[in-house]
């Protein structure tokens, strides 16, 4: 939910009946919005409350800190001098709990959570509401991105017991890890239409004294609900649905919610979701000649396009805010996710075709130093600002004309300020701009009778202007903790745009990132990723004590990033690499018995009432959606049977939820598509320094083929890939010239060795 706009009772932007991927439903990885105001309960709890709001006044911080302050999670360090009794997840908190028969009240977020910074700072900096949960409750305090799987576990309680979910994350538990209240956020005193936190914390206080035995009953009724709710395997079907229906109807669900006029899906908030972008390119290649293929390819790059334009882009520093608060794509939601800027590159390459890296940054930060933060003051203008930066007179313009004015016109930026007063009930951004491109540059230099290539350069000019001033403003937040996950979807981010562009710059990123994460993130002896590695001082890297194991999401998007990163730099050890992380996955993941993966490994998740396994596609890929292609892939890159029999079960243990919402996992029907349409191994021959080589290699990178593995065979039987594939070594090059081959079920093409005829056959 935008928090730049007042709070409903229900949450805007759930597509719950139709199961549009927004991120927001049972346990959702992404993080689409940061708050609610909804409280849920396995009992019945009375909410609401008489009087206006009125804050807790904060009291000065402790001068001692909590137990938090031994933490590396920035998030948990921002609550280490609250006046309340925190205990990491883990089990000194439950031994507590269970010793002192007290419920555990378990508050789970992210460092750079708007409504979670709220929360701390007038509920739990408050003395008297540190008191009370010191005296009742065992306190536990949770980083989301640390431990997804406590996070989507009781996120499936909240949403399924209520009308939405969102961050803060605020659930009370019985000793024994069981949910039976639960919401979001919680202002600190009653209003007229929601209730207090003190309020709440007295009224569960009370129950748990008095009606204890019931609340446990109902507790564990809801939580063997929830098990049952929650349960995906195959059951008694034998195979996945059918492609060609499951991509018709997510199509047809995707073009009903289509906001033509703005690009995007549904109203406001409205957020990137490049898992319906890639969808949508992938279905317009399988359909090319019919009307629904053109339509899928005009929705793709038609939202692009107005994201790229829209205030959600940072047109002065470059890369994408978190969503947009309206329909238009103008005011966003201030805080960068990397998980964001990786996918989206990859859509924009798409599109086209048609070291370590921090998590995120914050949406608030001080209007000028030693000043409180405030939504978005590191990336809005005033029109006073941008005229003092920019006076020079432009010539040849048939009016007067500053570099300032035109930027201005070009950006849409006014004297009263561009943002709506709807969103932004605290007056924090009055007379305040954020860029979104008005008008194309032919209409702008018309308009002034400049040429296109002069007003283009002007506002280049200004830009970078711009970006100079803001590096004096003070920074938002940066969150340093790093997660392999998110290094993983960088890597393809760079990967996947390096060699679609022929940008071995790109490349060499993608190659550093994945370097950090061996050097960084996993543990030799045991083959395991570590999820979480921190930013020490001195440019040195911390790890937690002891480490944070890996999550499925960890490995799913760590292997693609490196199946990506072969494909781009034709180096084998990124593949052999990704081959070990996957036996591992199937070690520590695989359901042997109902198919698909867990999202945690059961030691790591031990004393949690519920193991998932993720179902949607959100702001993030389900990690299953993308083992699904994985699996695919490696099948592709080896031969190995187990990896396409482990695919199979995948798709069919999903086959209820495909059949039931399409549109809820987009990603995963590209992969039962990939699946029943096989994949090509696209195959060429060659000295990987030539430049015949490259330039097939580049030939096959510049064209949208989805389904296919790229293998460079350099003629060396005792290569890795020719010992995985031994009818490599059958594959030779033509007059000595690099050779291309296209395979495709155990059957090869004529060799090709140029160009232009590799293009003609790839695009049949």
């Amino acid at each position: 939910m935008s928090h730049l706009s007042s709070p409903p009772q229900k949450q805007k932007g759930e597509h719950k009946g139709r199961g549009l991927p927004r991120g927001s439903e049972r346990g959702s990885s992404s993080r689409d919005k940061d708050r609610s105001v909804t409280v849920s309960s396995s009992v019945p709890m009375p909410i609401g409350g008489k009087g206006s709001r009125t804050n807790c006044s904060p009291s000065v911080p402790q001068k001692v800190p909590n137990r938090l302050i031994s933490e590396k999670s920035p998030y948990l360090l921002q609550h280490a001098y609250n006046p309340v009794d925190w205990y990491p997840w883990g089990q000194e908190a439950f031994d507590k709990a269970r010793k002192e028969n007290k419920p555990i009240f378990l508050s789970v977020g992210y460092s750079t959570c708007h409504w979670c910074h709220m929360m701390e700072e007038e509920s739990f900096q408050n003395e008297e509401i540190g008191r009370l949960l010191n005296e009742d409750f065992v306190s536990v305090k949770v980083d989301r991105e640390e431990r997804p799987d406590v996070d989507k576990v009781y996120m499936t309680f909240v949403q399924a017991t209520s009308s939405g979910g969102g961050w803060p994350m605020n659930v009370w538990l019985t000793p024994n890890l069981q949910p039976f209240v639960g919401g979001t956020y919680f202002p600190p005193e009653d209003g007229l239409t929601r209730v207090g936190f003190r309020t709440v914390l007295l009224r569960i206080r009370e129950q748990w004294k008095q009606n204890k035995n019931t609340l446990l009953e109902n507790s564990q009724r809801v939580t063997t609900a929830l098990l049952a709710r929650s349960e995906i395997s195959m059951g008694d079907r034998q195979v996945p649905p059918s492609a060609a229906t499951m991509n018709s109807r997510c199509f047809q669900q995707l073009d009903e919610g289509y906001d033509e006029e703005y690009g995007g899906f549904a109203e406001a908030p409205k957020f990137p979701t490049p898992v319906i972008l890639n969808f949508l390119f992938s279905y317009w290649l399988s359909h090319r000649l019919t009307q629904d293929g053109s339509r899928a390819q005009q929705m793709a790059l038609h939202t692009l396009k107005m994201m790229a334009n829209g205030g959600i882009r940072d047109h002065v520093g470059q890369g994408f805010h978190r969503y947009s608060t309206d329909r238009q794509w103008h005011i966003p939601h201030f805080e960068k996710m990397l998980y964001d800027q990786a996918q989206l590159a990859v859509a924009y390459s798409q599109a086209f075709q048609s070291g370590g890296f921090y998590s995120a940054e914050d949406a608030d930060s001080p209007p000028e130093r030693g000043m409180r933060p405030r939504e978005g003051a590191f990336y809005v203008w005033t029109v006073k600002e941008v005229q003092n930066l920019l006076p020079e007179p432009v010539l040849g313009a048939t009016e007067p004309l500053t570099s300032g004015q035109l930027l201005m016109k070009h950006y849409g930026l006014t004297e009263a300020g561009n943002i709506s007063p709807s969103q932004d009930p605290k007056g924090e951004l009055q007379g305040q701009n954020v860029l979104t491109v008005r008008y194309s540059l032919e209409l702008t230099a018309a308009r002034f009778g400049l040429d296109v290539d002069a007003v283009r350069t002007l506002l280049n000019t200004g830009l970078e202007k711009l970006f100079q001033a803001r590096k004096h403003r003070p920074k938002p937040h940066l969150d340093s903790k790093m997660l392999a996950a998110w290094n993983g979807l960088m890597v393809s981010g760079y990967a996947v745009t390096g060699a679609v562009l022929g940008q071995e710059r790109l490349i060499n990123y993608a190659i550093n990132g994945a370097k950090f994460l061996k050097r960084h993130m996993f543990d030799v002896a045991s083959g395991r990723l570590m999820r979480t590695c921190y930013a020490g001082p001195g440019g040195t890297v911390e790890h937690s004590n002891p480490p944070c194991w890996g999550f499925l999401e960890d490995y799913a998007f760590v292997v693609r990033g490196l199946l990506d990163l072969y494909e781009a730099s034709q180096e084998s050890s990124w593949l052999e690499w990704a081959l070990r992380l996957q036996d591992t996955q199937d070690r520590l993941f695989w359901d042997s018995q109902g198919g698909g993966y867990f999202c945690s490994e059961a030691e790591l998740g031990a004393g949690l009432p519920l193991r998932l396994k993720d179902d949607q596609d959100g702001a993030e890929p389900s990690a299953n959606s993308v083992s699904a292609h994985n699996l695919l892939r490696m099948h592709g890159f080896t031969g190995h049977k187990d990896w396409m029999d482990k695919c199979v079960c995948l798709l069919t243990a999903f086959s209820e939820r495909m059949r039931r919402v399409p549109v809820a996992l987009p990603e995963m029907v590209r992969a039962l598509s990939a699946h029943q349409q096989t994949l090509k191994q696209i195959v060429i021959c060659g000295d990987p320094q030539a430049k015949d080589t490259k330039a097939l290699l580049q030939c096959v990178h510049s064209i949208y083929i989805p389904n296919k593995v790229l293998i460079l065979a350099n003629g060396e039987p005792s290569s890795f890939l020719s010992r995985q594939l031994p009818f490599l070594s059958t594959l030779r090059r033509l007059e000595d010239r690099a050779t291309a081959y296209v395979c495709e079920d155990q059957a090869c093409s004529m060799p090709i060795t140029e160009p232009c005829e590799l293009r003609k056959l790839l695009h049949q």
